[in-house]
């Protein structure tokens, strides 16, 4: 049995595994985020910890007692500052907090060859920038930083004791020569830091410790190797199989993400297209990126009086795919691909009397998939094919959506039996590769197919205009809201 756990953004999750891959069990707890100013997002780092283990106790106790190993997935970018004691000095800075835009500008023109070394653009998403931020604005409390980590390896310490994290997370901190898969001494010293603050590196598959004595009688529990693990994007991929060079998935969490694997380091900055490590040895990946998509479904359930995301999507569907006048920008939390754009915010354009919450639950639905079909075109004008995409993440319980994304994006969509859970689910397949040397891609094969969707020739006719106007309307929403 192996356990995989992802820290997420909402929630953490953990789920239990067999070793012929069967999904036995799975818990969560729900996490909060702090908006204490405008652009900022924040969370405590000792309530991912508090989640994890009220996650992990709710799994059946006779199942943790068999586990053999677990593995890390968390939401990336989040700079977590740990002093002398390890203990956090201030709340994390999360991957959607935009306050550090400046500091993106400042940090590539002390080192001009950034783009090169990390294969990105420098966007406030970044871990980087966010430590050139608290660097200008928290000197008093930058001065005591000893140590930055990532969400799921701050859990890892509390779990291990151990300063660790995997490839591909590390890859979106701005800090990591991709290409070489280490530390940049440039791009550290330029936010007044070294190698030493940095946890030390493993492919995504390596042991990375051992679950503490008083945490393995607290979870009845061995104690198990900790494995590496990766960044939630990279786990859920390993999760569904997207393992080869051109497997590609779509991820409806929190944040929307299109991802799709490579053989090679193959950086497209100019396209805000990011470039990262794989969790697995020798891969890379292309991921196009969306700061708001499943977390709109939930914005729009509540803005509407309905009283869960499943009630949004029947809504949305009892208007029978009409396609209305209203067309809604999706940008709650700014934009990543192709905009690279923190401050723009969302809107409804187009409302009229006929406008009711069924229309609006489905304009917010079509708005989420022209914003992914703009990360979609980013990552084909690379180079990069995409004709299919596995389908992760809580946002593939509807497949009204998925009718939607696939008319909009022009591709065949899968559905994978268990592709709900996510990244935890990669997580523990990694966990399962990393204790008992098992080979990756036997381990981490797509899962049964559940379900297609293929682009409907029609609703992609009827999208097309609409789609047209998305365009049209973000530099001038973004002009009026300057």
């Amino acid at each position: 049995m192996f356990l995989g756990i992802d820290i997420g953004t909402s929630g953490v999750k953990a789920v239990l595994l067999d070793d012929r891959g069967q999904l036995y069990q799975q818990a969560q707890a729900p996490l909060a985020v702090d908006r204490p100013n405008p652009l900022w997002s924040e969370q405590d780092p000792d309530a991912w910890w508090a989640a994890t283990d009220a996650a992990v106790c709710r799994l059946d106790a006779g199942l943790r007692a068999r586990i053999a190993g677990v593995g890390l997935a968390g939401q990336m970018h989040g700079a977590t500052v740990l002093g002398d004691d390890d203990r956090p000095l201030r709340p994390a800075i999360l991957w959607n907090d935009g306050r550090s835009f400046a500091e993106c500008a400042e940090l590539e023109a002390a080192v001009p060859a950034s783009r090169d070394i990390t294969g990105n653009l420098a966007m406030p998403g970044f871990t980087a920038p966010k430590l050139a931020w608290l660097r200008k604005h928290e000197p008093a409390l930058f001065a005591h930083i000893r140590t930055v980590l990532l969400p799921k390896d701050y859990v890892r310490l509390c779990m291990t004791g151990e300063k660790a994290s995997d490839m591909s997370d590390s890859a979106g901190t701005l800090w990591l020569d991709v290409a070489a898969r280490g530390w940049s001494a440039a791009m550290l010293t330029a936010t007044g830091l070294g190698v030493g603050h940095m946890p030390r590196l493993y492919e995504g598959t390596a042991v990375t410790g051992t679950l503490r004595a008083n945490i393995a009688r607290r979870w009845g529990m061995a104690r198990v190797p900790v494995i590496a693990g990766g960044g939630d994007n990279a786990a859920g991929a390993a999760g569904v199989g997207v393992v080869r060079d051109g497997d590609g998935l779509l991820s409806l969490g929190t944040s929307g993400v299109i991802f799709v694997a490579t053989g090679d380091f193959r950086p497209n900055p100019a396209g805000a297209v990011h470039a990262f490590s794989h969790c697995l040895p020798q891969l890379w990946h292309q991921m196009s990126v969306h700061l708001s998509a499943a977390s709109c479904i939930d914005w729009a359930a509540k803005a509407t009086g309905s009283p869960d995301p499943a009630t949004l999507f029947a809504r949305a569907q009892a208007t029978g795919g009409t396609i209305g006048s209203e067309l809604f920008l999706p940008y709650l939390s700014g934009e990543r691909t192709p905009h690279n754009d923190p401050h723009v915010r969302g809107a409804f354009i187009g409302l009229s009397h006929e406008s009711d919450g069924d229309r609006l639950a489905q304009a917010v639905l079509e708005g989420v998939a022209f914003a992914l079909a703009d990360g979609c075109d980013a990552l084909r004008s690379a180079g990069t094919a995409i004709d299919q995409l596995s389908v992760i993440g809580g946002g593939s319980r509807s497949p009204w959506w998925g009718q939607i994304i696939a008319a909009a994006l022009g591709v065949r969509l899968v559905y994978l039996d268990g592709g709900e859970v996510g990244p935890a689910l990669g997580a523990a397949k990694l966990a399962q590769v990393g204790v008992t040397g098992a080979d990756a891609a036997q381990v981490c094969a797509m899962p049964p197919i559940s379900q297609v969707i293929e682009p409907d020739p029609a609703l992609c006719e009827q999208l097309a205009p609409k789609r047209a106007r998305f365009a049209r309307a973000y530099p001038l929403i973004r002009q009026i809201q300057e």
